[in-house]
């Protein structure tokens, strides 16, 4: 294996092959002692490297490896996709397995330079040496290395190694590095216990405080180095989690219960601490309190205690734990709104006299927030909830990285053996993952342990895994665009240890260039760069042969330029104003003014170029005599295209490859038809009229021009098998006739019928008299009408007239006052006989 020692560590020239098995401890690595046949390359095993190992291979269990490799893909050939290539840089950057050759007068006369650009075996099979090929490979270099601790001795112990490394990648080729973890037995263990306080915790408040000793103890087993805190929670003091009446706040409990205190958010009790007295007597202090709905302020307890380090009292060195015991679940980003709190939480520690200050004006954080900043400050949070609460927070581990769930018994008597049990599961299980990636780069975890998970991008997964015991990863880091120098960090979950990984890319050529007399290289008038003419100024030229005086180099290059602005279509290089065509694979040359022809990329019929009947001319193909065709594919003939006139196509198209190619609209096999041309009856009525009745009126020459386009026939009885044209001509008269399309577009022949359809004048006197009669009529109908309405009004009022006198009471008193003109007198004689 190549390789050179540096100051700060090893150097590795990760050129060599690395191969990882998917599966756990089985590594072809780097070569060792103890296993010859592990190798370092970070990307994909070389076939012809696989195959110069076959023989040992086959002495040996592992040949089945090599069968594996090729028959899963991990052997794959080299490729090298090449687009615009101009220089040695554009060639390393436009595929990983593309190199340079820099070897004096590689290319031939006309040839263009980026055939220096293909993969080594291509370019060594066309005469390049080896030592003229340009390939940046991947740099690994170790800057610091410390040895994995075995015990915690006070302290700072070495979990993680290497812990510095700088890469230096050409883009697209993987690199393959190996990190190792043992966990320190031994070390300490801060737990910060988070209890609910709510009133459906007061069984569970009593038997904690009973549970002092036992929990100190179950730590002391797990290590010397333990510390415990305590904190409690309820929720926010405002409406609608908390009665706000004042003695509700003062005393949120119910009546009968004595010892209860003040609503509250999040109150810190006890700062970590090794002193099992300071525990218990703290905790015997606290009181059950209350609020109004059932979930908690859980969320905003956990972020306080995550983000104020100073007050928990976290050791740098620890496996920090948060025991959060409740029966609820908890509020989140957003229900705050429910209280009118709209501040979003600003994941800041907002601590005063141990409580939480900001509870009632910010709201609660989102699940993604606090598993961010647990993440970031390395706490393992270990749920103890009832049975009912299980699922919940179950649905919470997912989210939240190294955290777990136990289930609590009625009175949380099984306290301890959960946390226990959590803690087990926390450190049995080793994820590696990554912060600060940068863009355009991955990573990929192969685990290498007794029980490891798959290989993955976004993290490694070791389970099972005992204290003291090691285990490695192989991380490989692939770039796929230059970058500038930067840095990212990899580290286990939960653990203060991180390897710090300072990466850059290798996107430039490093050439050598030889010393050679001027007059033998460039013309005297240039240097020899990475194989090329780099030429002076004033010059240039594939061997700056080109002098351009006082004109401007890019005046020049653009006389080499057409519409699409590439030079000499990328097909030829520009010599003083003009393009010299580069030559094409199968060895013929571009040719044009820009290039822009060649003649090897004609139509094919049969495979064949032109279909072997033609010759390709600038993208065309030219026909010999007696084929046609796009790809000559077809022989001169029009026996296919003949009607039963004898005409092509009806002269409405013309005969190709023995077929009709029809103008727009007509219908093949022989263009008789046109389905969507206009209706021509209306087009042709004026010339129907002049012809067949002999009108003079539209046009005195109409018969000469008409009879370009219609040769007529009056008929008494149609014949052919037309759609009749039924329209009035100039005099008002119905014209029937029938039209037949001939050969050509514009010529028809027509039958006429002598008979037109002419109709009578109208009867001027009787219109005017019906007209008369019929205003007349009209005029009586509407008196008659008026008439009916004045009666039906009278008789209403007669009816109404009549209805009130019936109903007035009339006195038949005599008036005193009146005097009759009549005198009566009396005969006093008369006896009436």
């Amino acid at each position: 294996m190549e390789g050179q020692e540096s100051v700060l560590g090893k150097e590795v020239l990760s050129e060599e092959l690395s191969l990882s098995l998917p599966w756990s401890g089985s590594v072809l690595g780097q070569n060792t002692q103890s296993d010859p046949y592990r190798w370092t390359h970070p990307s994909q095993p070389k076939c012809g490297a696989l195959v110069e190992i076959r023989q040992e291979m086959n002495r040996r269990w592992v040949f089945p490896l090599f069968l594996l490799l090729a028959g899963t893909g991990l052997c794959q050939e080299e490729v090298c996709s090449k687009s615009v290539i101009n220089s040695c840089n554009d060639c390393i950057q436009s595929g990983p397995y593309c190199v340079w050759c820099a070897q004096l007068n590689f290319t031939k006369a006309g040839e263009q330079e980026a055939a220096r650009c293909d993969t080594a075996a291509q370019l060594k099979s066309r005469g390049c040496r080896g030592e003229n090929i340009i390939s940046p490979r991947n740099w690994v270099h170790i800057n610091q290395e410390d040895p994995l601790s075995t015990s915690f001795k006070q302290q700072e112990p070495v979990q993680l190694s290497p812990q510095k490394i700088s890469l230096e990648l050409r883009p697209g080729l993987p690199s393959t590095f190996t990190v190792s973890f043992r966990r320190v037995q031994g070390y300490p263990v801060d737990l910060y216990y988070l209890m609910d306080l709510s009133y459906s915790m007061k069984d569970d408040l009593e038997n904690v405080k009973r549970l002092g000793q036992s929990l100190f103890a179950a730590l002391k087993n797990i290590t010397a180095h333990a510390q415990i805190g305590f904190g409690a929670f309820v929720d926010k003091t405002v409406l609608p989690y908390t009665n706000t009446n004042p003695d509700k706040l003062r005393r949120p409990c119910d009546d009968d219960y004595q010892q209860c205190q003040a609503a509250f958010g999040y109150r810190h009790v006890l700062s970590l601490t090794d002193k099992e007295e300071d525990f218990r007597s703290t905790v015997n202090r606290q009181f059950i309190s209350g609020n109004l709905d059932s979930p908690e302020g859980s969320l905003d307890a956990m972020m306080q205690a995550a983000v104020c380090g100073d007050k928990i009292g976290w050791r740098k060195s620890s496996t920090r734990l948060i025991v959060l015991t409740t029966d609820a679940g908890f509020h989140m980003a957003g229900d705050g709104k429910l209280a009118g709190i709209l501040e979003p939480n600003d994941e800041q520690c907002y601590m005063d006299n141990n409580v939480y200050s900001r509870s009632t004006s910010m709201d609660y954080p989102s699940v993604g927030q606090l598993a961010r900043q647990l993440e970031k400050h390395n706490i393992q949070p270990i749920f103890a909830v009832t049975q009912n609460m299980e699922p919940v927070y179950k649905q919470l581990t997912k989210m939240i990285p190294k955290s777990e769930v136990g289930v609590l018994s009625s009175d949380s008597n099984n306290v301890v053996q959960l946390i226990e049990n959590g803690y087990r599961r926390l450190s049995s299980k080793v994820t590696l993952t990554h912060d600060n990636l940068p863009d355009n780069v991955r990573l990929v975890y192969t685990p290498i342990c007794a029980n490891a998970g798959p290989v993955a991008e976004s993290e490694g997964v070791c389970e099972n895994v005992r204290v003291g015991e090691k285990i490695s990863f192989n991380v490989t880091v692939t770039a796929f665009s230059c970058l500038e120098k930067q840095s990212f960090t990899i580290r286990p979950r939960g653990i203060k240890d991180t390897l710090t990984v300072e990466l850059s890319t290798s996107c430039q050529c490093q050439c050598e260039d030889v010393s050679i007399p001027s007059p033998t290289i460039c013309n005297g008038k240039g240097k020899v760069h990475c194989g090329m003419c780099s030429c002076n100024d004033g010059f240039v030229g594939q061997f700056c042969e080109c002098a351009i005086g006082e004109k401007d180099e890019s005046s020049l290059r653009q006389l080499c330029r057409r519409e699409n602005g590439i030079e000499c279509e990328g097909r030829g290089d520009c010599e003083c104003g003009r393009c010299r065509c580069h030559t094409t694979e199968s060895g013929s040359s571009y040719h044009g003014d820009y290039c822009q022809c060649d003649d090897e990329h004609c139509e094919k019929f049969q495979n064949k170029l032109c279909g072997g009947n033609g010759k390709c001319i600038c993208g065309k193909c030219e026909c010999f005599p007696g084929y046609e065709g796009s790809a000559c594919q077809c022989k001169v003939s029009q026996d296919g295209c003949r009607t039963v006139n004898n005409s092509v196509c009806f002269g409405r198209g013309t005969c190709q490859c023995n077929r009709c190619q029809c103008k727009e609209g007509y219908q093949r096999p022989h263009c008789q038809d046109c389905l969507g041309c206009p209706n021509q009856c209306q087009n042709k009525l004026s010339c129907i009229e002049c012809l067949g009745f002999e009108s003079k009126s539209a046009d005195q020459n109409c018969t000469a021009e008409c009879l370009k386009t219609i040769s007529p026939n009056m008929v008494d009885h149609f014949t052919l098998p037309r759609k009749d044209c039924r329209l009035k001509d100039s005099k008002g008269c119905w014209v029937t006739f029938r039209l037949e399309q001939l050969v050509g577009e514009d010529y028809y022949y027509a039958e006429i019928l002598n008979q037109r359809d002419c109709p009578e004048p109208p009867n001027i006197i009787a219109i005017i008299g019906g007209s008369v009669a019929a205003v007349a009529l009209i005029g009586i109908l509407l008196l008659m009408v008026v008439k009916l309405l004045i009666y039906m009004k009278d008789l209403k009022e007669y009816r109404k007239f009549e209805k009130e006198r019936a109903k007035s009471d009339w006195t038949k008193a005599s008036n005193p006052l009146y005097t009759s003109a009549t005198t009566r007198v009396e005969n006093p004689t008369f006896t009436g006989e």
